[in-house]
């Protein structure tokens, strides 16, 4: 299946001489959510403002499901819904006129029936004819996807769609987001929250300084790139870590109370057998011992930082 967005050396280099992107190369896959995560600065919104129309490209091309996004701007355009990073809403204007707006801006036919199921599933039916003005701001962010949704979009870009949604508001928003994946809407989210793109995603991409470093499968990337740490409760605390155990590069927690261990899961050996018998010759007792995976947020930190 070819890809719903096809973007090839992409740049762009602003008149000041700064290079926010450097030679972009991403397929986005009809249907899927891609997560698209990268420190302030990397590029994240630049990329978005060009596939969206917005902003000019220096080199390269963008296909929005086969319409080149400058040559074919119209029909591009058409296909994407757009939540920006920061709220732009008419403060006095209800929440049914604004959406309704909103669809009539692409050319699109009234569909009261439309309006009416974008504002239920996102649970704002019963603010339709309150002033937007007077809405929470997680209620603000919802009318912002709801106008991106109002023309019928077949992808939908998220910009920080949950930046400053309480935790109970986010889950719902996430909830939303599932459904509409399955009636097909493909969803490229950016997001500062890493258990928003672990939650969500089924792919990642990585972008560092205009450059996309990764592109992964979210299984497999935390499956290649993620590490374990075996936590070992001990009997009696340790003010250091043993010369003899010097090989294993253990660290000390809660006051010499626990001895941390971490390991690659590619690893054919993981050095543990080993390192319990070093343990023991060592006279080193514990009581009790945990492992965790690394999170996507560990991989995350592990790559920008490389």
């Amino acid at each position: 299946m070819s890809p719903i967005i096809s973007i090839s050396g992409l740049s762009k280099t602003y008149a000041t001489g700064f290079m926010a992107l450097k030679t972009i190369d991403l397929g986005i896959n009809r249907g899927e959510i891609f997560a698209l995560l990268g420190p302030n600065g990397a590029g994240k919104t630049t990329l978005i403002s060009i596939i969206c129309g917005i902003a000019n490209p220096s080199t390269g091309h963008v296909l929005v499901d086969g319409h080149d996004i400058q040559r074919d701007y119209r029909a591009a355009r058409s296909l994407i819904g757009l939540v920006p990073q920061e709220l732009h809403t008419d403060a006095f204007e209800s929440v049914w006129g604004t959406v309704s707006f909103s669809r009539g801006l692409f050319g699109k036919p009234k569909n009261p029936a439309h309006i009416e199921k974008v504002l239920r599933d996102l649970s704002l039916w019963d603010k339709k004819d309150s002033k937007i003005v007077t809405l929470s701001g997680g209620m603000k962010r919802r009318v912002m996807i709801a106008k991106a949704l109002s023309h019928e979009p077949q992808i939908l870009f998220l910009d920080e769609p949950t930046a400053g949604v309480d935790v109970e508001l986010r889950k719902g928003m996430w909830d939303v987001m599932r459904t509409l994946q399955a009636s097909g809407v493909t969803i490229i989210l950016t997001t500062h929250y890493i258990e928003e793109a672990e939650e969500m995603a089924d792919r990642v991409g990585v972008i560092n300084k205009g450059e996309i470093i990764l592109v992964e499968e979210k299984a497999k990337l935390m499956q290649k790139l993620g590490r374990k740490r075996m936590k070992l409760h001990l009997g009696s605390p340790l003010t250091e870590v043993p010369t003899a155990l010097s090989t294993y590069n253990l660290a000390l927690a809660d006051d010499g109370k626990e001895l941390v261990y971490t390991y690659d899961t590619k690893s054919e050996r993981t050095g543990i057998t080993s390192l319990l018998a070093d343990l023991r010759d060592a006279g080193i007792k514990f009581t009790d011992l945990e492992t965790t995976q690394s999170s996507l947020e560990d991989i995350f930190v592990s790559l920008v930082r490389a």
